[in-house]
């Protein structure tokens, strides 16, 4: 008798050794996850301000870029006896479509004011139904500046043989270089507002009605 009894304290020591281990196991799995979440959470918080601060970096190097862009160029227009007549020609921004530089200009302000006011756009559902739609509308404003200019680099470049309008990239080079970067930098503005709408309509059609209250 006294082996048995000894035999089950034993076990059942054991197992209450071993039982008081398994529920160890529980909060640190609960943890782990409870970390994970916490760490993509941030991340999703994250990529707004990511995607809208590249959005503000991009749309400003444009407008700088091409508000800043001027070249001079002499060329002989005459010879008057043996004496050349000469003419310095000017390419500059307001010569080409200056809805561009205005666009993203507006596009860089904007998207500064918001960052600067996201903490009142967060607590409200309406606040940020209103960002969302104006995301949608300088988004469209940029596309149709890069755009118009777009076309006319493309004519400047290559020139419209059946208007007779000449090609003009091969006598101001460094105006049309620095045109087509701010053209790369504008693009890249309409691609990263896209990626904006495309998030804040996910986290609209996601967040609660409730958070508006």
């Amino acid at each position: 008798m006294l082996t048995r009894t000894a035999s089950w304290t034993s076990h059942s020591s054991m197992d209450l050794e071993h039982g008081s281990k398994k529920p160890s196991a529980a909060p640190t799995a609960a943890t782990s996850t409870s970390t994970i979440l916490q760490v993509r959470e941030r991340f999703m918080a994250l990529q707004p301000i990511v995607l809208r601060a590249s959005a503000i970096l991009a749309t400003a190097v444009a407008a700088a870029v091409m508000g800043l862009n001027t070249q001079s160029y002499t060329a002989v227009v005459a010879i008057i006896g043996t004496r050349p007549l000469m003419q310095t020609f000017t390419a500059k921004f307001s010569d080409t479509p200056a809805y561009f530089v205005t666009a993203n200009a507006i596009a860089g302000a904007y998207n500064l004011a918001v960052l600067l006011m996201r903490r009142l756009i967060l607590r409200r559902r309406t606040a940020s139904l209103i960002v969302h739609m104006l995301d949608m509308v300088i988004m469209v404003m940029l596309a149709t500046g890069a755009a118009t200019a777009a076309s006319m680099a493309y004519l400047g470049k290559n020139g419209n043989l059946h208007t007779r309008w000449n090609p003009i990239c091969d006598k101001f080079g460094s105006f049309c270089n620095r045109g087509g970067i701010a053209l790369v930098s504008s693009f890249i503005g309409v691609a990263l507002m896209l990626a904006l709408n495309l998030l804040s309509a996910a986290a609209n059609a996601s967040r609660p009605n409730a958070v508006g209250h």
